[in-house]
């Protein structure tokens, strides 16, 4: 009978129908959080909750194929799985496309999740569908504003005034991301700082918490140390710098209070609050605006860069040195940036590189105020141009300093913050460069915070029993100077829940990333409709065992839910501390030409055509195969095209055995010898090299490598016997079934007549393990040219004696120089001739 074709648009719609129709990878609650709970080990796998914008890229494909991988092994090794799905609905694209085309967001945003829930189906990605949410639906968001309300009561939300982007033209707030140099991404116009009441999460409360805790989980180092520099903990003193005119005290943090003698101008960030008060009714008031408008559209990276010029302008103001009691004259200036100590410096120009180049660009003074021990001549008013900041050493001395002069600049720095602190002029002091988290967004398409503003009674949560607050339909999307809700006049005028006089809602609505920041949790209990969730069923699920995102949300997606679980432990609603014990950032996947993909590039890469043209399966051992998975790879059709034949070539083993011999016992056969044991003892390896794999390296790439060789060596052994084949091929089928599902659950069926995932993990039989021989790959060039047996750990010498005197590798070396021999001892020997 003539071999069948393998046939995955057969093949792929008939397992997802079984775990469709049987609810394959839902995992019940019914059986965790309680005594007599399953005793069995439980494994939370989780990739970061996609966007629903269009239909999924290539990207969302690796990512998830990735996830899926890790939770079909932690099944199979015993453990409760819980794999669930989500959408991270609410955000400015969709209300984008509602300001231009009319349509309502939830539209949009709706048609886009059922795009993304088609892909998954479609892709075979083992997903508990039973706890399926989306955070615009007020079943979620409900929940939400339920934590907003907790935060609030408990001290951690409040509202206060800071500066935003603001476009004239379009009256509107506008996020960072919506400024482009300059100017507002959407009509051009130049934007401008204004100061508004914006809500805030009080996250600095947690700074020593987040900084520690990086501790105590399994994070890439280089994510840790992006959070611990976001974080910024830095040591020293804050000290007070008044403006008499004004009557008003401005804190400077430094990590050099030894210096503060040599202090002779003051600057502040152009984001300071203060800024265009001080500025007010002098000659310097437009001048200061201007700065300001152009300073903050650029990055913080090229406002801090050392090579750019020193620009700023006075603000025509003074503030009194607290040591020496001189009036030091106020500035603005880029090179100052909000985020670190108080948004304002007391500038040491003798002792800073960045303070030195403003002084020389502004003729101030330049004061040095310590010099190396025993440096009794050292020019206090015109130090070198090029005298560089100096790390404190027991070498230095503190010089022009008054009463401290003398004093070694450890010593010297104790005895001036000593000093202050008796003055009530400053203290000691612990600083971090994280802010507290602006939640308040003016536009339509988020959460509500449920909040009312009352006369009588001032800002009034909403109560639990009348939560959620839900977002109205409006006819405007477009913020016209205000939130767009504050045009839905019948939804913001409201009573007060505590007088029942009359108020009026909040119409901001809350960052996106407040959705994102607490999700993983309510994945535990999702069809709880009384609470959030039940602590003790989050608490026996929680914290995620292994969470798989992009880099790119290593530092506010990440801060951000480590804050909220440790506000919620503090609240005594959870027993954990850190969301996810585990994380893996993987690489992108770039365009064919090695570009990152784009649509102004012409290189994104669909998965549907891929799927459609070849399998679901294909695609998912491709995006895993191409390298490892934590680097960036490029797309290659031939290569794709290779893993497609690859699990062909599998199938036709399958279909052949379950043709020709039946379904029987796929068990390891006794004693194999000769090809048996070839094969045998291939796939033993295969079992030992995946495992070893999939344990916590996420070697993915190799693991599909060792199947592809088990296979090819299934196919150099036609004289195996039926049991050895069927042992071999069944064992290709279990160990595939994490990266090629479909195909997996076929060949292991045709094989054995049993369902793979329903099968424990493989163990590798250790006896089989250790061979006396193994078969030496023989290259010429690269090129294999024949195979050898050889001696288990052989000698190198041996390895090329053995080589060079197969008739293959003759044949080719023959007439040729050889160059040099490459030998991979207990696996190959490479022969490059010229």
């Amino acid at each position: 009978m003539a071999d069948r074709r393998y046939d995955p648009k057969q093949i792929e719609p008939k397992w997802q129908a079984v775990w469709a129709d049987e609810h394959t990878w839902e995992v019940s609650n019914e059986a965790i959080g309680h005594p007599g709970a399953d005793p069995r080990a439980k494994s939370y796998v989780l990739e970061m909750l996609p966007y629903p914008s269009g239909e999924p890229h290539i990207g969302h494909l690796k990512n998830y194929a990735l996830g899926d991988a890790i939770a079909h092994f932690q099944r199979r090794l015993g453990r409760r799985v819980l794999h669930p799905m989500g959408y991270d609905a609410f955000g400015l694209p969709a209300e984008n496309h509602a300001i231009s085309t009319g349509v309502h967001p939830r539209r949009s945003t709706d048609e886009s999740i059922a795009a993304f829930q088609q892909a998954f189906r479609s892709w075979g990605i083992s997903i508990d569908w039973s706890r399926e949410l989306a955070t615009h639906e007020p079943s979620y968001y409900r929940w939400t504003q339920w934590i907003f309300v907790r935060l609030f009561e408990r001290g951690l939300a409040y509202r206060k005034e800071a500066a935003v982007n603001w476009c004239p033209h379009d009256a509107t707030v506008l996020a960072n991301e919506q400024v482009i140099d300059g100017h507002c991404e959407r009509c051009g116009a130049a934007v401008e700082v204004r100061q508004l009441e914006q809500w805030f999460f009080r996250i600095t409360d947690y700074a020593d918490r987040l900084l520690d805790d990086l501790d105590t989980i399994e994070w890439p180092a280089h994510v840790k140390a992006m959070q611990r520099n976001w974080i910024g903990r830095s040591h020293g003193a804050e000290v007070t710098f008044r403006c008499e005119e004004l009557g008003i005290d401005y804190p400077v943090f430094t990590t050099r209070p030894d210096t503060l003698f040599g202090a002779t101008f003051f600057v502040m960030a152009p984001e300071h609050p203060d800024v265009f008060r001080l500025a007010q009714g002098t000659a310097r008031e437009q001048e200061v605006h201007e700065y300001v408008n152009h300073a903050l559209a650029e990055s913080p990276e090229l406002r801090g860069a050392a090579e750019k010029p020193k620009t700023g302008v006075p603000l025509g103001r003074t503030v009194t040195n607290p040591l020496t009691r001189e009036q030091i004259p106020m500035f603005v200036s880029d090179y100052v940036l909000m985020e670190y100590g108080t948004g304002a410096i007391m500038a040491v120009p003798a002792h800073d590189q960045r303070d030195y180049e403003f002084a020389t660009a502004f003729d101030l003074p330049i004061r040095a105020v310590i010099a190396p021990a025993g440096d009794a001549d050292h020019d206090a008013d015109h130090p070198p141009a090029d005298q560089a900041f100096v790390a404190h050493t027991e070498n230095e001395r503190l010089i022009n300093s008054g009463e401290f002069t003398g004093l070694n600049a450890v010593a010297g720095q104790q005895a001036i913050v000593d000093w202050l602190d008796r003055e009530g002029l400053g203290h000691a002091s612990v600083h971090f460069r994280l802010r507290d988290w602006l939640v308040s967004r003016q536009r339509y398409w988020g959460c509500p915070i449920p909040i009312v503003y009352c006369e009588r009674c001032g800002m009034v949560p909403v109560p639990e029993a009348d939560l959620p607050v839900e977002l109205p339909d409006v006819r405007d999307y477009q913020p016209r100077g205000r939130s767009p809700l504050a045009a839905a006049e019948r939804w913001v005028n409201v009573k007060c829940p505590s007088c029942r006089g009359d108020a009026r809602r909040e119409t901001d609505t809350m960052d996106t990333f407040v959705d994102s920041s607490w999700y993983f949790i309510r994945y535990c209990d999702a069809r709880n409709y009384a609470a959030a969730w039940d602590r003790p069923v989050v608490d026996a699920w929680m914290p995620v065992d292994q969470y798989i995102g992009g880099v790119e949300h290593a530092i506010l997606h990440l801060m951000y839910a480590r804050f909220f679980v440790k506000a919620f432990a503090d609240l005594g609603l959870v027993g954990f501390q850190e969301p996810f014990r585990a994380l893996f950032t993987q690489g992108m996947i770039l365009g064919p030409d090695g570009q990152k993909m784009s649509k102004s590039r012409g290189n994104v890469i669909s998965p549907t055509p891929i799927v459609e043209r070849l399998s679901a399966d294909a695609a998912r051992c491709y995006v895993l195969f191409i390298g490892p998975p934590d680097q960036d790879a490029a797309w290659s059709e031939t290569s794709l095209e290779g893993v497609h034949k690859f699990l062909a070539r599998l199938w036709r083993l399958g279909d052949q055995l379950a043709a020709s011999e039946g379904r029987e016992s796929a068990d390891q056969p006794p004693d194999p010898a000769g090809d048996d044991l070839a094969v045998v003892r291939k796939a033993n390896w295969a079992i030992e090299k995946v495992t070893g794999d999939l344990l916590g390296r996420f070697a993915f790439n190799t693991a599909i490598a060792a199947v592809m060789e088990l296979v090819n060596e299934i196919y150099r052994h036609p004289g195996a016997g039926a049991d050895a084949r069927r042992f071999a091929t069944a064992t290709a089928a279990s160990l595939i079934f994490p990266f090629a599902p479909h195909l997996g659950a076929e060949v292991y069926e045709l094989v054995t007549g049993r369902r793979v995932w329903e099968e424990p993990w493989p163990d590798a039989d250790a006896d089989m393990l250790h061979a006396d021989t193994f078969e030496l790959v023989c290259q010429v060039n690269g090129k294999v040219r024949d195979r050898v047996s050889a001696p288990t750990g052989a000698a190198r010498e041996q390895l090329e004696q053995l080589a060079l005197a197969t008739r293959g590798v003759q044949a080719h070396v023959d007439g040729h120089e050889i160059a040099r021999v490459i030998v991979v001892p207990d696996k190959l020997v490479n022969v490059v001739v010229r």
